[in-house]
Order: structure tokens, then sequence, then C-alpha cells
């Protein structure tokens, strides 16, 4: 039976048992969260990774991206990625690959990720009608459906489908007049396809389809915001606001058919809409698991795009977002090399935490105070071993040469931290 299916009838998948217990929260809680929509269990139930549970109570969890493109298409260097990526820490991983073999990189990251994957299989119908010399408009709903089952069948256990945008909404996109228009490839894929054929969005239009692919594999679906803003001017307009109504009722539809369902967000939000944002998603969509891209807080930081979403993944997921989807500081340049990865996941973990203490996850602030313990006693190799990233920490560490090996050069003999230790001991001069 299906995750939602068993929860609404009381009992816990094993993937559901694990999930409660990694995250410290009881059973019954989860299983209830599950069967209203609250929370998703993104396992393929031919998938033997390890499951990742998103929802109120759990701990904001990470995403990163990677994959191939026309331009670089190496298999070794995308799982170095995939390696990378998990050994910082992120909770799941995505193949977004639109270069080279497509199946044999997808199935390679399925086989060397020891978490949760997701994918984009339009850009694999895309793709490959593009090999075949027809075009990308000249894609069937057939083709596109068929993805997303060779991929839910590969074992992805989770799968970003744009079924948002429909022709009524692509119409208030064209009278939007954006900044930076359409930013997401897939709906740009499907932008072009409704304006060439004249018809509705075959994902939209065959949703039923859809959910019946999902149903049989247990996938999770990601409702892509394909007009997510690309510049902070076009933020919580009326196009995005149009596609996020219509993937509420898509939400709505899923429930119907204990499918999971988790909404992509936004994209480029100044700081002050980025919580408006997210209780608007969570309102509209009744609670379901938010997916945000960053969001990215400035337009100008092209270099540091993993700062500025990490400023705005601490704010979205303190006003109740669940899942982080990392940004690099390669964003917006070119594509991410594997230090990139690296530096893109813990930006957002630390994003991810500092809301976790926000929302008083179980063990968040614990982390924090252990570690503070730890400074005032001066143990630095605790205070490194707890670090976010112990190996750059003890990196600055090993690089100076305090006289006193107590200390660090930061304040050399006038630390703070040695001196009111000596005045409490009744020690100072």
């Amino acid at each position: 039976m299906l995750t939602m299916e068993e929860a609404r009838q009381g009992r816990a998948t094993e993937a559901l048992a694990a999930v409660a217990g990694d995250e410290n929260i009881a059973v019954e809680k989860l299983v209830a969260l599950v069967a209203s929509g609250k929370a998703a269990i993104l396992l393929n139930n031919r998938s033997t990774r390890k499951p990742m549970g998103l929802g109120p109570g759990l701990r904001t969890k990470v995403n990163a991206n990677l994959g191939t493109s026309s331009d670089a298409s190496s298999l070794d260097e995308e799982l170095e990625k995939v390696d990378a990526a998990i050994a910082a820490g992120a909770d799941a991983i995505m193949d977004l690959s639109t270069g080279g073999d497509l199946d044999t990189i997808r199935r390679a990251v399925l086989e060397r990720s020891t978490v949760p994957v997701g994918s984009v299989p339009l850009y694999q119908a895309a793709v490959r009608s593009r090999t075949e010399g027809k075009g990308m408009v000249h894609m069937t709903g057939d083709d596109m459906l068929g993805a997303v089952e060779d991929h839910a069948r590969d074992g992805m256990d989770f799968v970003t489908v744009h079924c948002g945008v429909t022709r009524e909404v692509a119409e208030h996109c064209r009278r939007a007049r954006r900044l930076a228009d359409v930013v997401s490839r897939g709906e740009a894929f499907l932008m072009e396809w409704m304006s060439y054929n004249k018809q509705e969005n075959p994902l939209y239009e065959r949703y039923d389809d859809l959910l019946d692919i999902a149903r049989e594999y247990d996938v999770t679906l990601r409702l892509g915001d394909g007009l997510r803003p690309g510049a902070l001017a076009d933020a919580n307009d009326p196009a995005q606001i149009a596609e996020l109504t219509v993937i509420a009722e898509l939400v709505s539809r899923a429930r119907e058919r204990d499918v999971q369902a988790i909404v992509e967000g936004p994209g480029h939000v100044p700081l002050h809409l980025v919580a408006s944002s997210v209780e608007l998603e969570k309102s509209l969509c009744d609670g379901a698991p938010f997916y945000v891209l960053g969001p990215i807080v400035t337009d100008v930081a092209p270099g540091y795009d993993h700062i500025a979403a990490s400023i705005g993944g601490a704010v979205a997921a303190a006003a109740g977002a669940d899942f982080l989807c990392y940004v690099t500081p390669a964003e917006h340049l070119r594509l991410p090399d594997v230090d990139d990865v690296r530096e893109g996941v813990y930006a957002l973990r630390l994003a991810a935490h500092a809301a976790d203490i926000a929302k008083n996850v179980v063990g968040a602030r614990e982390w924090d105070d252990e570690l503070s313990t730890a400074r005032k006693a001066l143990q630095w190799d605790r205070v490194i071993d707890l670090s976010l990233n112990s190996d750059k920490a003890r990196a600055f560490r090993d690089a100076s040469s305090p006289a006193d090996e107590e200390l660090c050069t930061m304040c050399g003999e006038f630390c703070a931290v040695r001196k009111m230790t000596n005045v409490r001991e009744g020690e100072g001069e």
C-alpha cells in the first residue's frame, strides 16, 4: 500500500517509522501528519535509500541540485558531486541532467546516492525529442508522461512536474511584463510547446494519468513553480499567484488519490516578502510541505548567491518552509563544480539549522549549547568536532600559531573567555 494510504488507516510504513525514530517525533503524530498531506515521506517503493521526511516538527531539509548540461557532461564528475553533497550533509539530491546519456547518468546517480533522489522528467522528454530530430515542440503528452514513468520505474523518489501553468496562467504571464520573464527551464519548454501547438499543458490536462504513475511507485510529486520569480521585481506577481492557485487544486486532487505532493516555491524574493510568501503557500495549499529555491533575497550577488540564498532560506524555513534547495556560488554564472556543491550545501544547512532553532525542532538548540559549552572551556578539538563544517574549522585553527596553545590569535593573551573564567575562580589580576 501507499505511504499515505497506510497512514490514513492509522498504520506506519517501515519508512515512516524510521523517519519518526530519526526525528524524535512520535510515530502516531507523524502518521497523522502524513495522512493529512501536511507531511511527506520521500521514498520510491523500489528504493533502498534512506527515507526522508518533510513537515511540521521535522528538521528542515536541504536539497542539492546536480546534473550535466550540453556543454559539460562528465558522469565521473557528477558522481563526485553526489559524494561531495552527501558528505557535506545534503538530505536529498536532484539530477537535472540535460547533456550526455541521460539514462546512464540517472541510473548511476540513483545507484550511488544513499539519500532520496529527485528529477525533472520533462528534461528527458525534451532532450529525447531533440535527439530524434523532432524539436521540443513536437513532444506529445505520451512522451512527457512516458519520461515520468521511466524515472519512477528506475527508482526516483520524487519528481518535479510542471502542471500548474495552464494556457490561462500562461496568459497571465504574457500580460505581466516581467522583468526577468520565465527562468524555469521546464516551464520555458512548456510555454513554447503550448504557444506552438495551441493546446493545453498535457501535464495538467492528463493529471489523473500522472497520479496513476505516482501511485504505482509511491513517488512523491513536487509540483513545480514554473513561474517563480527570477528577479525581485517579479516576486508575488499575478502570474506567480495564478500558478500557485492551480497548484493548490492539484495538491487536493493528489490527496484524493493518496499521492504525496510537495509544492515548489520561489525564487528571487525581497527579504521583507519571504515570510509572507511561505504563509501564502501554506494557506492556499492546506499546509502541504513547501520546497523553496533559496529564496535569493537580492539580484546583485553573483559569486555570493549561496549567501543570498542562505539569508532567504533561514527566513523562509523559520516561517514554515520545510525543504530548502541549495544555491551555489556559481549560480547564474556556470555549472557548479565539486567545491561549489560543497559550499552550497553548507550555506543552506546553516540556514536550515538557524530556522530549526526558531521553530523549536527537537535537538536543534542543544547542538549550539553543546558547542558553546566547549568554547567556554577552550576545548578546541571539541568545538571543531561540533562545527557545521569541522574540516574548514580545523583548517582555520591549524593555520594560526597562537603563543599560548589554549588561546587563538584573535585575542591572544587578552582572551575574554579565559579572563572571565579566572575572575569567577578568584584568580584574575
